[in-house]
């Protein structure tokens, strides 16, 4: 699930999302400046949308993200005097420093720390995991990004996973991907305070460029599905609505407690575990009707990710639209966790002639995906903007969603 998107770490010039090369050298000597001396490396980790599947990971279930190529950088070195020094691109971010064995939930957590409880909670995390992390040293770390924050396109993530693979491997940890995006969750659940699965850091670490990735949450098993868009003369349009979420605020975690209950309720491990055909028999069984839409919502998505996944092995790209557009509406009626804006995405795209939309990411704002005809590419894309206009909101943003790889050593 989408996590909390408040990293407030934005790019500064030349860290263009599909320039990551133009970016490690723009991130590397923004921490030479700083810092004083060259980074021992710069890393990238990217944010995300998801294809399909929401709010199932934390239930157990399936899933099918793919990476953005806009990134996270993070250039960084070793220090061998207990110190953590972090900064931001940001204009407004200020150098965080912290004493590695004093960070804890408590002090640097939340909202109290702001962005840098992200990154701190990734060393906090690395510590009770890693046995030969024990003796971390500290480190300095810049950050610049081109992951919209509060956007539902999982800036924290990519923050993260960025900061788990960069100390990696600057203390010949060795994690493999799904390592690095535990440490990313576990920092993400118990240092911040965000209750979110696992979707977002496996997509930002294992995600394969032109590809979706296929996750069982429950196991981690995964798969690389091909997705390339433009030899079927599709695209995937990403509208950034401008309406900023967060998670952190209790919505998110009423949603999750109460799938939790429902769980509990009807003695399953997980909702994941009510088959699709059993459902209504399921819903008989609840005496609780607040949560019959939530259960509804997580049983009917996990059969979606696999009618898609079935549709795109299959060949028929062109008909997954109408499975984005019913995961829409239930996520509007049944887990109610969209906003006006998202809906006028959806139903101008749809209108203007888009294959399908949905909102994308845990929702309260944040973006939508419209699958489109390339060639309509531009009349859905102005069909959006004269919709927002129309209702007086705030110009979205949109932009093209390629297919990008997950994170990796860049310098």
């Amino acid at each position: 699930m989408t996590t909390g998107e408040t990293t407030g770490v934005r790019g500064a010039a030349g860290s263009g999302a599909d320039d990551p090369a133009g970016g490690a050298a723009a991130t590397a000597a923004a921490f030479a400046e700083l810092y004083g001396e060259q980074p021992a490396g710069v890393w990238a980790a990217p944010g995300r949308v998801n294809l399909i599947g929401e709010h199932t990971d934390y239930n157990d279930g399936f899933v099918m993200p793919l990476a953005l190529p806009h990134t996270t950088l993070a250039a960084a070195r070793r220090r061998d005097d207990g110190v953590l020094r972090l900064h931001s691109g940001d204009g407004e971010s200020r150098l965080t420093e912290l004493d590695a064995d004093r960070i804890d939930p408590l002090t640097v957590g939340g909202d109290r720390g702001g962005w840098a409880a992200y990154p701190a909670g990734v060393v906090w995390a690395l510590r009770r995991t890693v046995d030969a992390f024990a003796d971390f040293g500290g480190a300095d770390i810049h950050y610049e990004s081109t992951v919209p924050t509060g956007a539902g396109l999982s800036s924290s993530a990519a923050l993260e996973v960025s900061t788990a693979l960069a100390l990696s491997d600057l203390y010949g940890l060795d994690l493999d991907p799904v390592q690095l995006a535990k440490v990313g969750q576990r920092a993400e659940n118990d240092f911040v305070g965000v209750p979110s699965g696992i979707m977002d850091q496996m997509a930002s670490a294992c995600c394969t460029a032109g590809h979706v990735l296929h996750l069982d949450t429950r196991d981690l098993t995964q798969r690389a599905v091909p997705f390339d868009l433009a030899a079927e003369g599709l695209t995937l349009l990403v509208v950034d609505t401008q309406v900023k979420h967060a998670l952190g605020d209790g919505e998110y975690a009423q949603r999750r407690a109460g799938c939790e209950a429902a769980a509990r309720a009807l003695g399953v491990p997980a909702l994941r575990d009510v088959p699709y055909a059993e459902l209504d028999a399921a819903l008989a069984r609840l005496t609780d009707v607040a949560v019959h839409p939530l259960v509804r919502h997580v049983v009917t998505e996990d059969r979606r990710v696999k009618e898609c996944i079935a549709l795109l092995d299959a060949g028929r790209t062109r008909d997954i639209g109408p499975v984005l557009l019913a995961g829409h509406t239930s996520l509007r009626d049944d887990f109610r966790v969209s906003c006006r804006e998202l809906d006028v995405v959806v139903e101008s795209s749809v209108a203007a002639g888009a294959l399908g939309a949905r909102m994308t990411g845990g929702g309260f704002g944040g973006s939508a995906i419209v699958l489109v005809e390339t060639d309509a590419v531009d009349t859905v894309g102005k069909a959006v903007e004269s919709a927002f206009a129309a209702a007086d909101f705030r110009p979205p943003r949109v932009f093209t969603a390629v297919p990008g790889a997950g994170a990796r050593r860049l310098v």
